[in-house]
């Protein structure tokens, strides 16, 4: 966790991909958790600001990790990706919560089912990002934003996020059990890691084709 002297995070990947999600080979081994208590994501109950930085594609789980972020800027070279469907696992992450909520239901749907890629330009359009930039200005644009969080008051910045966490808290929490309740069933319809991890590779190599 964060000391309280960090007043903002940037949280970006290494190029040219944001995350392309789990390896899928492991799946097999670690599992989705069978505690349905609502854990909020891959980060948890995080009370400093977490700005998404999408440098790339982020597919599938890191698709998962862009929406536990607060917001997100996104480069230019940004792609997203919900492929569970595709590679035949579910989402533990709370994605079928976050997603209709940056894009709506009814594209938070088209994008699971198809499992298609959502371009930069298309993700700004649909409201999944705050803002698109050139790919080299990214890191700075995102750092700029955080500056002007961590200069604002630490406690109204607090108060204002936690705010916002206990309004989603209100509906929300039974949406995110249900979630992983439906991954720990699927799970437990047995998975074969080496035809996930071949499913996935195919994805990952569909991706380039199309940035």
């Amino acid at each position: 966790m964060p000391t309280p002297a960090v007043r903002a995070i940037v949280l970006t990947g290494a190029d040219p991909a944001f995350c392309a999600g789990l390896d899928l080979r492991e799946l097999g081994q670690i599992g989705v958790s069978s505690d349905t208590s609502v854990e909020r994501g891959p980060f948890g109950r995080l009370m400093t600001p977490l700005i998404g930085a999408i440098n790339g594609p982020a597919v599938t789980g890191g698709f998962e990790i862009a929406l536990a972020c607060d917001f997100l800027i996104a480069s230019e070279r940004a792609r997203f990706a919900d492929t569970h469907a595709r590679v035949g696992v579910m989402p533990g992450w709370g994605l079928t919560v976050t997603l209709p909520e940056a894009v709506g239901t009814r594209r938070a749907r088209q994008l699971s089912l198809t499992g298609n890629f959502l371009d930069a330009g298309t993700a700004l359009e649909w409201g999944l990002v705050n803002e698109v930039v050139p790919h080299d200005a990214l890191i700075g644009r995102a750092t700029e934003l955080a500056s002007e969080i961590a200069g604002n008051d630490p406690d109204g910045v607090a108060q204002m996020l936690s705010t916002y966490n206990e309004l989603a808290d209100v509906t929300d929490d039974e949406r995110w059990r249900i979630e992983l309740s439906n991954a720990e069933t699927w799970k437990q319809r047995g998975i074969d890691p080496a035809e996930i991890e071949r499913r996935r590779q195919g994805i990952i190599a569909r991706g380039r084709t199309q940035i």
